[in-house]
This record gives C-alpha cells, sequence and structure tokens, in this order.
C-alpha cells in the first residue's frame, strides 16, 4: 500500500543569528507546515535532525516544539511525528520526554542504544508507520547523530567510528529487510554529512574518525527512501531517493539563495524503478530576507537610498542587512552613521559592515564591523593567518576533530 510522509530537518529552534533570536520566522514556518499537514493529512512527518540550535535549548523553542505537536495531532490525529536527534541536539533530552510525545502520536529517537555490551538495540531503531486500521504501510530506519563514544567498542567489527557505522548500518538494514512484506516500504532517516553534498558555512562541521563524509554505499538497494538531516540546502546526493530536505529558514548569508522547503514523498511499494517513489518539493514562504548590499564606497549611500521603504513596526520581521563596500582609501570615520542614516527607517536590522580590499595592496580581503560572538573555527583560522601560516587542510581538520570531541564531551555532560 502507498505511504506519504513529509521530510523536513535542520529547524534549529531557539537559533541567535548576530544576537538576534529568530522566534518570529520559526513560528511562520510552524503554522505553515500545520496548514500543510492539515491539507495533505500524511500518514508521517519525519525530523531529520537539528530540531533545536542548542543541545540546551531555551523553553521559548521547547514550547514551539510541544505547541506544535500538540497542533499537528489536533489536526491530524493519525499521523505519526517521527525525530532523530542531530549533532545539535542532546539525544537523552529529546528522548526524556517519551511518554508526553506518546499522547500526539510522536516518537524520538535520541541514542542507538545496547541490548548488551556487545550489540545495539536494532528494535528501538525500527519504527513501523502505519495506517489509520493499524496495518504497517512502511518502516523507518532511525538513525540520529552517530557519536564515536556510542557506537565504538562493542565487538570485533566496531573497533573504529567508520567500522562502527558500517556494521550498525548492514546489521539495521538487514533486519529492516528481515520483518518487511512485500506492500511495504523501507525508509532511512539519518543526521549526517555525506560525500558529494554541497555545504554552507552554519553547519557545524561532523567530525567522525577524521573522516567528516559518509558515503551513499552504505544504504542498501532495498532502502526506497532516504531522509537526510545536517546539510541545508535542499539537493539530491548521487541518486534521486537519497535527499536532504534543507533548512526551513535561511541559517546564513550563505543561505540566502536557497529554495527552503519540505518534500513530500510518496512510495507505492507495488511499482518498479522511478516510479516507485515520487518526489514534490513544498516551497517555504520566506517572511524576512537577507539582503547583501555590495557597491564602491562612492556608490554605497544611495544605493542604501534606493533600498525599499516602509516600516515595518515588528522588530522581529525587519529584513536583516550585511553592507560590503570597496575603497582604496580609508573610509570616513563617521561611515557606520552615515550608512544608519541611509537606511531606510525601521524596517532592515544592519548586522554587518565589511571593507573589502584589493587583494594586491591589502594582506586580506575585508575588514569588518561584526556583532555576531566569534566562532572557535574562525578564531583558529584568524590566528593562524595571523602568524603567516598557510592555512593547511589537515591542520583544519584536526583541529576540526579536536573541537568535534570537545563538543560531544560538552554534549554527555549536559545531556
Amino acid at each position: 500500500m502507498t505511504v506519504r510522509f513529509f521530510h523536513t530537518s535542520d529547524w534549529h529552534l531557539g537559533q541567535f543569528f548576530h544576537n538576534h533570536e529568530r522566534d518570529y520566522e520559526h513560528q511562520h514556518f510552524l503554522a505553515w507546515l500545520l496548514k500543510q499537514i492539515q491539507d495533505k493529512q500524511p500518514h508521517a512527518l519525519l525530523i531529520a535532525g537539528d530540531i533545536f540550535d542548542v543541545v540546551n535549548p531555551a523553553s521559548t523553542a521547547q514550547k514551539q516544539l510541544y505547541q506544535f505537536l500538540a497542533d499537528a495531532h489536533a489536526i491530524a490525529p493519525h499521523m505519526q511525528t517521527l525525530m532523530i536527534a542531530g549533532n545539535h541536539d542532546s539525544g537523552y533530552r529529546i528522548e526524556q520526554v517519551e511518554p508526553f510525545l506518546a499522547k500526539f502520536n510522536a516518537k524520538a529517537v535520541g541514542v542507538i542504544g545496547k541490548t548488551t555490551a556487545q550489540e545495539f538495540d536494532l528494535s528501538r531503531l525500527l519504527v513501523p508507520i502505519v495506517d489509520q486500521t493499524g496495518h504497517t504501510l512502511a518502516w523507518c530506519l532511525t538513525l540520529p547523530y552517530l557519536r564515536s563514544a556510542e557506537i565504538t567498542g562493542l565487538n570485533q567489527y566496531t573497533s573504529n567510528s567508520q567500522n562502527a557505522i558500517a556494521y550498525l548500518h548492514q546489521q539495521l538494514i538487514s533486519e529492516a529487510k528481515a520483518r518487511k512484506q512485500p506492500d511495504q516500504a523501507l525508509i532511512l532517516m539519518s543526521h549526517a554529512h555525506m560525500q558529494g553534498a554541497q555545504t554552507s558555512d552554519s553547519e557545524r562541521p561532523i567530525v567522525i574518525g577524521h573522516e567528516e563524509a559518509l558515503s551513499t554505499a552504505l544504504f542498501d538497494e532495498a532502502i526506497d527512501y532516504v531522509a537526510l538531516g545536517h546539510l541545508h540546502k535542499p539537493q539530491k546526493v548521487g541518486q534521486a531517493h537519497i535527499r536532504y530536505s534543507g533548512s526551513p529558514i535561511p541559517l546564513s548569508f550563505s543561505e540566502r539563495d536557497y529554495k527552503h522547503q519540505i518534500l513530500e514523498v510518496t512510495i507505492d511499494p507495488t511499482l518498479q524503478g522511478e516510479h516507485r517513489v515520487h518526489c514534490e518539493a513544498l516551497l517555504i514562504p520566506r517572511q524576512v530576507d537577507l539582503i547583501r548590499v555590495r557597491e564602491d564606497l562612492p556608490q554605497l549611500i544611495p544605493a542604501l537610498h534606493a533600498l525599499p521603504k516602509g516600516e515595518i513596526e515588528n522588530v522581529a520581521a525587519r529584513h536583516f542587512i550585511e553592507i560590503e563596500y570597496r575603497s582604496d582609501a580609508p573610509p570616513p570615520i563617521d561611515l557606520r552613521q552615515q550608512i544608519e542614516h541611509a537606511l531606510p527607517p525601521k524596517r532592515y536590522r544592519l548586522l554587518r559592515i565589511s571593507r573589502i580590499y584589493d587583494k594586491q595592496t591589502a594582506p586580506s580581503t575585508t575588514s569588518a564591523i561584526d556583532l555576531e560572538p566569534p566562532t572557535p573555527e574562525g578564531l583558529f583560522d584568524d590566528l593562524w593567518e595571523k602568524m603567516g601560516y598557510r592555512l593547511d587542510p589537515d591542520v583544519q581538520r584536526d583541529f576540526q576533530q579536536l573541537l568535534a570531541e570537545a563538543q560531544q564531551a560538552l554534549d554527555e555532560q549536559q545531556g
């Protein structure tokens, strides 16, 4: 029988962008998603990780999620909501409220779990998707973000992260195939960075055993659809049935041109080939734009005067803007004041002013006034360049490995 579901991911509820909260944008997205659920009545909603932006989300972010689940259940009581933890989430935290989630036909898988000291608990990772009569339409293989400490050292097949990941996929898919009936589909939901996929600059690197990206060879041909999370750009990876849904709102300026969407997926196990799986992108309306103005300094102020006007009373609804200007001469000392005066009032939130230098005449390409706190990666890169060294990819990868291990230790302490 046919199964229909929505695939979404990387909500990052509670995100702050250059010290500005995004609750307004997230609330509009969730209201839009509820309308799609009401109209389409899918069998399931799959949320492929990074539900929250931090492991200890603010109460407002948690309220947004739980109110959404309650509202979704009210308008589509037979729809199942399946969530997995991403690298930004605390897997233990999202599982702690399991009895509460069950009241809304929702389930969260945050950690892998083990049946014994030597084997993974495969049963808790295999979730049936059923219709209104209770008939199983599909099996969802739920794989949250795989932390090295959680999956290594069980047996001779899990001596390191890569071996453990391959072994876990092999065992889980084998168990799913054993349970699957001819009229049932297999869906794998995972939070991972896959080889060949395109990234943005707002994704926290996932480094597993010095190998950041995983191969799609992990996915057996018996899997009908792979619902991925972690990367924010909607995209296929290798094959049409292996997809990232992407984030619902742009989480950095590098994502401002993305076509943010959720995917409506239909699988008919009775069909063969390309007709078996159908995907349709449902584009998410954008409430707040990310605008970049890039001009030579003499043309900058006139360009700002020419921006669309019209006051927006709600500060959270005003558009984000960053400004880049080119100039060989030092800028006037009151440039920021000139820029703020030139911007149409009560319409934009100024985030960043950057000067772009001529590469032939300056040691660096930009000089920025930025209100966003520095990231560990940015501080490391800046320090490396100031010491006069060429940024070596191996050194950068080693630093990211150390950073990931530190984040993992912090997540475990706070989980």
